[in-house]
């Protein structure tokens, strides 16, 4: 999209393409079992933890892509455009001024990436009690938590990831409610 386009609003916003797949993503990360069933802390930290799980899976899958024609990693970026312009409105909501809500992005970015690598590494394994451990160290729970089952609905919905095709990952069209 050119300049001008932009400016004018004569063109669509391509990070419209991938709004679809950003609620998808934070959809799934909402599912109640996530907080009754596996222990996750039905607390802000707790739902931030499962949002960034989620969007880590849909990204390692986006960056397995094998179509050598798709735009996945640019979709990606945009992806990632999203779920920072949520982060910011969700900072400001609860009171974080302009002055560091830059340094809060860049700490929730840095959580992002942080949790990109560690699940790049276990995923590709697909070893339940590997990414049990991961998921230990890395989300907030309540008084009874259950990495093990936890573990267990996201190597299933990587796996769902896996089999479909890149444009119904675009769309949002996996990981139906459970």
């Amino acid at each position: 999209m050119s300049f001008f386009a932009r400016l004018l609003g004569t063109a669509p916003d391509p990070v419209e393409a991938v709004r679809p797949l950003w609620h998808r993503v934070v959809a799934i990360s909402r599912q109640p079992d996530h907080y009754a069933r596996c222990g996750v802390a039905d607390t802000i930290d707790g739902r931030f933890d499962m949002i960034v799980h989620i969007l880590s899976l849909t990204m390692l899958r986006m960056e397995a892509s094998s179509d050598p024609g798709s735009d996945l990693g640019l979709q990606t970026a945009r992806l990632t455009e999203l779920f920072v312009e949520d982060m910011d409105g969700q900072l400001r909501e609860n009171g974080i001024g302009d002055v560091v809500v830059g340094k809060h992005i860049g700490r929730l970015m840095g959580a992002l990436g942080g949790r990109m690598a560690a699940l790049r590494k276990v995923m590709a394994r697909r070893d339940a009690a590997a990414l049990a451990e991961v998921l230990e160290r890395n989300i907030h729970w309540n008084d009874s938590p259950d990495p093990p089952a936890l573990a267990v609905r996201l190597l299933d919905l990587s796996a769902e990831l896996a089999a479909r095709s890149d444009a119904e990952v675009l769309a949002g069209n996996f990981g139906e409610p459970q």
